[in-house]
């Protein structure tokens, strides 16, 4: 079982940048998957999750309307397009299953002011 981002690096607050999770070793259809952040120095923050078909998605309130979270099953692969960055939202983000304690390694985002 594996998960892998990418995506992630260095960009001016109000930029965009799209992260992808690419899943191997399980079903990934049968699972809803989320993205987690962890701000440096900080704990741990669900910042959005998607159900298995992706008819249903959650937001944390502080990337509403900025974030939008996606997959594709035939791709085995989950997203995370994120516009009008913030400075705050400088964090090593990671995909997990919903359900069991795999999640990938994380890609780091960085916004600068």
């Amino acid at each position: 079982v594996q998960l892998v981002e990418s995506g992630g690096g260095l960009v001016q607050a109000g930029g965009s940048l799209r992260l992808s999770c690419a899943a191997s070793g399980f079903t990934f259809s049968n699972y809803g998957m989320m993205w987690v952040r962890q701000p440096p120095g900080k704990g741990p923050e669900l910042v959005s999750r998607i159900s298995t078909s992706g008819g249903n998605t959650y937001y944390t309130d502080s990337v509403k309307g900025r974030f939008t979270i996606s997959r594709d099953n035939a791709k085995k692969t989950l997203y995370l397009q994120m516009n009008s960055l913030k400075p705050e939202d400088t964090a090593l983000y990671y995909c997990a299953k919903i359900g069991d304690s795999t999640r990938g390694k994380g890609t780091l985002v960085t916004v600068s002011s």
